[in-house]
């Protein structure tokens, strides 16, 4: 079983599932857009989520939900870096900076951020190698977008082939694969049966694979909401629950989410349920 390292340390995921909560300081992201632009009540509502049980904390200072427009470096920085000054030394549990830009993620880290999270699906945009340099976790997702992800192609094969490239890239950077997370991308260029088949078949993403972290982050994404009626993507917790749990038994040792407290009790249930299967 994987133990993730990030700059701060390191995430012992042998038996028990990692949360990681959301904080999006955006005025445009899809579910909470806008509640969180005040780096005080930014500050605040890390602090909660870290009470709630979170083991990780993701802030997110661009918006990807479809159809986003795209904010510049510097835009991200004023958002981000007045909440990383309120956060100093007042979280036990490691940040996570979501940014595709290595000069934010390099300031970041520079103010105790311990994990870049990169949504780009790029092996290209130098972040590996900052990583390494920097001794940081490093999430690398894959993205999508091409027309062999959005046609009815097998998701998982696509997943797969990406997973062992980035792999490839991480290990060219000199950044040890104990550092690298890898997410499959629910919700980017995909279908929405794709993101359920992924779900249902994450084992074979990383089949063959060294065994290493695997993070999920399905909430309240557009897939759930065509599975219940497409309710409001705030009313979407029961099903986020659902296929965060699928995506568990199925090897996810780490759960992006925005509901943090129903999500610890959620993974806590599935650990031990997967505690009594290794033991037959």
């Amino acid at each position: 079983m994987p133990v993730w390292q990030h700059r701060n340390g390191k995430l012992d995921l042998n038996n028990r599932t990692a949360v990681m909560g959301i904080l999006n300081i955006t005025p445009d992201s899809f579910s909470d857009g806008g509640r969180y632009l005040d780096p005080d009540r930014a500050a605040a509502r890390a602090m909660e989520l870290e009470a709630e049980g979170a083991d990780i904390l993701d802030i997110g200072p661009q918006s990807t939900r479809p159809g986003h427009i795209p904010v510049s470096p510097d835009e991200e920085l004023e958002r981000l870096l007045p909440v990383l000054e309120r956060l100093a030394g007042r979280l036990s549990i490691p940040i996570s900076v979501d940014t595709y830009y290595p000069q934010v993620a390099q300031a970041a880290l520079e103010r105790g951020a311990a994990i870049i999270n990169d949504v780009s699906g790029s092996l290209e945009n130098g972040m590996p190698a900052l990583a390494a340099r920097c001794g940081a976790g490093l999430v690398m997702m894959h993205a999508g977008g091409g027309a062999d992800d959005r046609a009815e192609v097998d998701a998982v094969a696509v997943v797969r082939r990406y997973f062992q490239q980035a792999l490839e890239a991480a290990d060219r950077a000199g950044l040890p694969l104990s550092c690298v997370c890898l997410d499959p991308g629910v919700g980017f260029g995909k279908s929405g049966g794709g993101d359920l088949r992924l779900a249902a078949r994450l084992t074979e993403t990383t089949a063959g694979l060294p065994e290493g972290a695997v993070l999920v982050g399905a909430s309240r994404k557009r897939a759930i909401g065509a599975c219940c009626g497409n309710p409001p993507p705030a009313d979407r917790l029961a099903g986020t629950l659902a296929f965060h749990t699928a995506a568990q038994l199925q090897g996810a040792r780490i759960l992006r989410v925005h509901d943090v407290k129903e999500a610890v009790q959620a993974a806590r249930v599935t650990d031990a349920i997967l505690r009594e299967a290794r033991q037959g």
